[in-house]
């Protein structure tokens, strides 16, 4: 059944819902009661220019660029009967295509995000749900909102965080500071939560079943690349034995290191160097560790995949010929008779 013949609907061009009242009946969609309908929440600023439609949710094909592929079906059980209840209360993101049939061009539509709430939607017994349709998005913009919006959500695993993360990086070319920026995390939070994925895939696996906290995990790379020593901690942490801070105590025990700080150049007593360690980090667009003691020091750059280290190198090499050549320039008018 389309839209044209769904009782109480019309066609979905001529269906905008946005500042819907609240109907006397079931919501339109649905194919058993609801105890109480509301309906879907009022459009942000940012949707002010945007119509919601109603659309048979067996029309909308799933995102082929959709990163997750696992839904706890607790979770979703919850959400379809809160949908029951209440209606949904968020639309859903698609694009809409055509599809050849044997018999001709028919429309269908193509999710971008909300694949979880279209789920629950089913298991609601809602045929038709809410949709905003986005005009021509490309396959970058339809992977970059799905994974935007995993990683947004409170309930993802660090785990697959860190997978979207990553992604983000390998697919687009970001740098870790981009990648924070659009979703709205510290560079510092996507940096750490990207050292998950150098573990163990068991011990991945552990942090993503709830079995070892993000924290505990931390410590453990806290003894770098060592296997030997990571495992013989995470044995410890299974076994219930260590708390967040006495695995730290036991990494840095493990590995030699002691409590004493080590003097660092950008110390709260050094703002000038402070600032230029802040003006690397923002350059290159991950964490830079400037080390000093006496005249004497090091620079650390850290990057967690070839492509970001080629990215870095290459952010290095241009601002270095952007350097020669400004000298080239300075040589040319002074010889001109120019002065700077």
């Amino acid at each position: 059944m389309d839209e044209s013949t769904q009782p109480g609907s019309v066609p979905e061009e001529n269906n905008p819902i946005s500042g819907l009242t609240a109907p006397s009946g079931p919501p339109v969609g649905f194919t058993t009661p609801a105890a109480e309908f509301k309906p879907v929440a009022p459009l942000t600023e940012r949707r002010a220019n945007e119509s919601i439609f109603w659309i048979e949710r067996t029309r909308i094909q799933p995102n082929p660029y959709q990163p997750r592929r696992e839904f706890d079906e607790a979770s979703l059980k919850d959400l379809a009967e809160s949908i029951r209840t209440h209606g949904m209360l968020q639309p859903i993101l698609v694009s809409r295509v055509e599809v050849e049939t044997p018999r001709g061009m028919e429309v269908k539509y193509q999710l971008i995000a909300g694949e979880r709430r279209l789920r629950a939607a089913g298991l609601a017994g809602m045929e038709q749900v809410p949709v905003i349709i986005k005009k021509e998005p490309t396959d970058r913009m339809k992977l970059e909102l799905a994974l935007i919006e995993n990683v947004q959500r409170e309930d993802l695993n660090p785990i697959e965080r860190a997978k979207a993360f990553r992604q983000l990086i390998d697919d687009f070319k970001l740098m870790q500071r981009e990648v924070a920026e659009r979703v709205g995390k510290s560079r510092e939070m996507v940096a750490n939560t990207l050292r998950l994925l150098s573990l163990p895939i068991d011990m991945q696996q552990a942090i993503a079943d709830g079995k070892m906290t993000e924290g505990h995990a931390r410590a453990v790379l806290m003894v770098g690349d060592n296997l030997e020593l990571q495992r013989q901690i995470f044995n410890q942490i299974m076994s219930g034995k260590l708390t967040v801070r006495e695995t730290e105590n036991e990494a840095r025990r493990l590995s030699g290191r002691t409590l004493t700080p080590r003097k660092r150049f950008g110390s709260p007593g050094d703002p000038e160097t402070r600032d230029w360690q802040s003006k690397l980090q923002e350059l290159l667009g991950t964490k830079v560790l400037v080390q000093k003691i006496g005249d004497r020091g090091k620079i650390v750059i850290e990057f967690y995949s070839d492509e970001e280290l080629r990215a870095i190198i290459d952010k290095v090499l241009q601002e270095r010929g952007d350097a020669v050549q400004s000298d080239k320039g300075k040589g040319v008018r002074r010889a001109e008779g120019f002065t700077e």
